[in-house]
């Protein structure tokens, strides 16, 4: 794996890492043949990140992004989430770990069609010990005016953004994105990114977008290129930009 060194990702490694992801390894067999998802990838993440996961479709992003949340495990290495091997839970011990600690957005919204925007927001607050407002947390992606409208009231980027504000109502340490502007034009996937920056930066939350996306990695704090399973470089952005100021 190459990197680019520099003084700011110096600054990052002396940081105690949220998550340290070791020798990760994940096969599936599909009938008779082995398909390597990752192979062997080593990866620190730090309090506050913005990180941007980018490669092509097969490189891997999703199965690390799964990983990292404890919604599938490795077939080998490890993976610690502080002071907790996520690898050596069991499935309740990972069930309890998402409740508290990951909040996730998918390229689709999976919003209930029969709750309001609040109330779909409230489902996640009501089971969380520390939760955000649901009406907060709708201010946050800028949907305050929008929080009595249902699913289907509502456009793709809105609806994006609720499940964004669904996702961070229980405060989570950690903002997993797998995908979340896939489903958009490049107009509304500017509004949603812009929204997930602002909880980074607000909330102060470990934020990691994965995306084919090459532009969007111009707002990271840090770009992992992933090839074939493999992390193939890390490169850290002296200065971020904003979604506007994206070329897409």
């Amino acid at each position: 794996m190459s990197s680019i060194s520099t003084t700011n990702e110096r600054a990052v490694a002396d940081k105690e890492s949220v998550f340290s992801a070791s020798g990760l390894t994940k096969v599936y067999r599909m009938g008779e043949v082995d398909v390597h998802a990752l192979r062997g990838v080593d990866l620190d993440l730090y309090p506050g990140e913005f990180v941007v996961i980018l490669g092509p479709s097969g490189s891997g992003k999703s199965t690390l992004l799964n990983i990292l949340g404890g919604l599938d495990v490795p077939t080998d290495g490890s993976v610690r989430y502080r002071d907790h091997d996520l690898t050596a839970a069991d499935e309740g011990e990972l069930t309890r770990y998402r409740r508290e600690h990951v909040g996730f957005v998918f390229q689709f919204y999976n919003l209930i069609a029969g709750l309001t925007a609040i109330e779909n927001v409230a489902i996640v607050a009501d089971i969380s010990d520390n939760p955000l407002e649901p009406a907060e947390a709708l201010r946050m992606v800028d949907l305050q005016d929008r929080q009595d409208h249902y699913p289907s009231q509502l456009s793709g980027g809105e609806q994006q953004r609720v499940a964004i504000a669904r996702a961070i109502g229980k405060r989570p340490d950690v903002l997993l994105c797998d995908e979340p502007t896939g489903a958009l034009d490049v107009k509304t996937g500017i509004v949603v990114l812009n929204a997930i920056a602002r909880i980074n930066k607000e909330l102060g939350t470990l934020t990691a977008v994965i995306t084919h996306n090459a532009s969007i990695g111009a707002m990271a704090d840090r770009v992992v290129y992933l090839s074939d399973g493999r992390i193939t470089e890390i490169r850290v952005n002296a200065v971020k930009k904003s979604a506007i100021e994206l070329v897409w």
